[in-house]
């Protein structure tokens, strides 16, 4: 399982102070900070909507990649951010995230192929689907348009849009998503990865709870076949989770005093 740090994100009050305020050496000094905890990926995004990405989005990559040989996951639909942006990723980079609601999916897919991208395709259009079907359908239509502009299912994250328990329906959502992964395994042919933002499940619930919340939904992903996870990687609980998640798979060399430590 490939484990995605979603720390640097908008709700970090750290970091945006370090990104508005251009301090290279605390963002470097972050990133160091979950790589040593465990990331493989480090998302980066800088705003929720993608605007002025194009000038502070490459600037915070060019600090990390500087000074870690790490991959980034670029968080924007942002085309001029990511063009500014993938020639600076010195390891093949994520593009976090295609939709059908995007206005300018040709674009987005051009540049993944130029820069031979893995693209995180995600079940949203309006809404998040809230039924399997509904959830394979808009994926299924995302692998049909990333296919057509010659990127295979190799490079294709697969997330099936999280929603938090507490939300109207969310735990039908959760049921939905978890077979959504497993179904994936199944049907689809060259095989696809799948991804998921773990913490989306626990939004709004006591700070108190998240942590074993996120560490349990985390194994329910994994036993349908989970890829990836965007995680809090500096949350220890659920790197205990992730760690015996990769044990059970024979991904790595179990040790207690790994799980200790």
């Amino acid at each position: 399982m490939i484990i995605i740090a979603e720390n640097l994100n908008t709700r970090n009050k750290t970091y945006m102070y370090a990104v508005t305020s251009k301090d290279v050496n605390k963002i470097q000094s972050l990133s160091e900070e979950l790589i040593s905890a465990g990331a493989d990926v480090i998302n980066v995004q800088c705003s929720l909507d993608g605007a002025g990405d194009e000038k502070i989005l490459p600037e915070i990559v060019k600090a990390i990649t500087d000074v870690h040989e790490t991959t980034i996951c670029i968080d924007t639909r942002n085309i001029e951010a990511l063009e500014k942006t993938l020639p600076l990723c010195k390891k093949t980079p994520y593009v976090n995230y295609l939709s059908l609601e995007e206005e300018n999916p040709e674009e987005i897919l051009a540049l993944c192929r130029e820069h031979r991208c893995f693209l995180v395709i995600r079940a949203l259009r309006g809404m998040i689907p809230i039924s399997l079907e509904g959830k394979l359908q808009v994926i299924e239509e995302l692998v049909e348009m990333a296919n057509a502009a010659d990127i295979p299912n190799g490079r294709l994250f697969a997330d099936p849009s999280i929603v938090h328990i507490g939300r109207g329906m969310g735990q039908e959502h959760l049921v939905s998503s978890r077979d959504c992964i497993a179904t994936l395994k199944e049907i689809v042919d060259p095989p696809i990865n799948t991804v998921a933002w773990i913490s989306n499940v626990s939004t709004g619930l006591s700070k108190k709870l998240r942590s074993w919340i996120n560490s349990t939904f985390l194994s329910y992903l994994a036993g349908a076949g989970l890829d990836a996870a965007m995680v809090d990687v500096l949350d220890k609980e659920i790197m205990k989770t992730a760690y015996l998640v990769r044990s059970f798979k024979d991904e790595i060399v179990f040790s207690q005093a790994d799980l200790e430590g």
